[in-house]
């Protein structure tokens, strides 16, 4: 009896201290550490938030982990900078760190989208395994150096889709002259097939696509742009956004900023958006089918691009691809071991994920079917 009285006992002492323990550390870590403020402006208005509140959510989780001693104030875009303008306000020392989307900023150079998503590129896993498994981290950090800047991934959307368009795409030639509002790399190379694309930020686009400035526009998917209210302007919705997989943001800071914090700050800041990229990832995995559903309802016609489309765009981007890399020595030093991953990566989800998702979406139509007859 004595015996299964202390094991009882011990037992209830090892839950008691297993569930206490986060309370002390929390209490304990910021223990001799310093008070922080910093600011955060960030690419998205408050009114998409997913995006927005992925920032928030980094903000919050420093706070909470370090008993309120670094604290990260976020600003919308336009509040203090414009939504792509964020890595100029950063680098000038205007905020210590800015949440977006990297390839915003691939006029400076094209390496820069790597950060985000390249067209026919990775998808939301595949960019962080190859982040934090394949070298993508090394080789992003050395890159964002010359631009004295930290970036740490933050967020990602999942595959996009294609945007919205006044008029129907049915071939390649549908898309010469077209004006498509369009982020990152995927303008070059639609410029390739005739389209002439505009980096607009997100709180502009509409009133371009109703003004008829741009002929169609491109954002993130059901949720933001039912948000966004594009179907009232646009009726053809199309997908996927080929030109973005598995995008990702960023959290870009200083690195004058960065290096003066302690290093547990830097450890919890990392944490916080590792958090904020699976968080923001499930948000809209949650959250884009019933925005689907509404959109349909309200007379979106919605269609995949065409396979010739496609094969176009996929043509067009390897041949872009391979034109800047033999020029751009930075790009080059990125872009092959990049290549290399996506092969193989491509492969093996063909074998796993691919027969396993094609199999539940013909058993899913299988099953609807037979709802409908009863």
């Amino acid at each position: 009896m004595e015996r299964r009285s202390f094991l009882k006992k011990a037992a209830v002492g090892v839950v008691a201290g297993t569930v206490a323990a986060p309370a002390i550390v929390k209490a304990q870590a910021p223990a001799g550490l310093p008070n922080v403020s910093w600011r955060m402006a960030a690419s998205w208005p408050k009114s998409l938030d997913t995006l927005y509140g992925g920032a928030e959510h980094i903000a919050k989780r420093v706070s909470d982990a370090t008993g309120g001693k670094f604290n990260i104030k976020v600003f919308a875009a336009g509040e203090i900078v414009g939504g792509l303008q964020v890595l100029d306000a950063v680098q000038a020392g205007t905020v210590e760190c800015g949440h977006t989307a990297s390839y915003y900023y691939f006029g400076k150079d094209q390496t820069f989208a790597f950060g985000t998503s390249i067209p026919f590129g990775l998808n939301a896993r595949q960019q962080y395994a190859w982040y934090y498994h394949a070298g993508g981290l090394e080789l992003m950090r050395e890159f964002y150096k010359d631009y004295n800047v930290v970036n740490i991934l933050a967020g990602n959307t999942g595959c996009q889709m294609g945007g919205w368009f006044r008029k129907p795409i049915k071939s390649v030639a549908d898309l010469k002259g077209l004006k498509f509002r369009i982020g990152g790399t995927g303008g070059t190379v639609l410029t390739r097939l005739g389209v002439v694309p505009q980096q607009i930020a997100a709180g502009d686009i509409y009133p371009a696509l109703e003004k008829g400035t741009i002929d169609a526009a491109e954002w993130v998917g059901p949720y933001d742009d039912e948000k966004l209210g594009f179907y009232k302007v646009a009726k053809h919705y199309y997908y996927p956004g080929w030109w973005e997989g598995g995008p990702s943001t960023e959290l870009l800071v200083g690195t004058k900023a960065w290096e003066a914090l302690p290093k547990e700050y830097q450890a919890i800041l990392e944490a916080a958006c590792a958090e904020a990229y699976i968080w923001m990832v499930a948000k809209y995995d949650a959250v884009n089918p019933a925005a689907l559903k509404r959109l349909l309802a309200n007379g979106v016609i919605l269609a995949p691009f065409p396979n010739d489309v496609m094969t176009a765009c996929h043509k067009a981007s390897e041949e872009n691809y391979e034109e800047v890399a033999s020029k751009n020595a930075k790009f080059r030093k990125v872009y092959e071991p990049w290549k290399k991953f996506r092969s193989e990566q491509v492969q093996w989800f063909s074998i796993a994920e691919g027969r396993f998702d094609s199999f539940m979406s013909a058993a899913e139509r299988v099953s609807q079917q037979a709802l409908k007859k009863k």
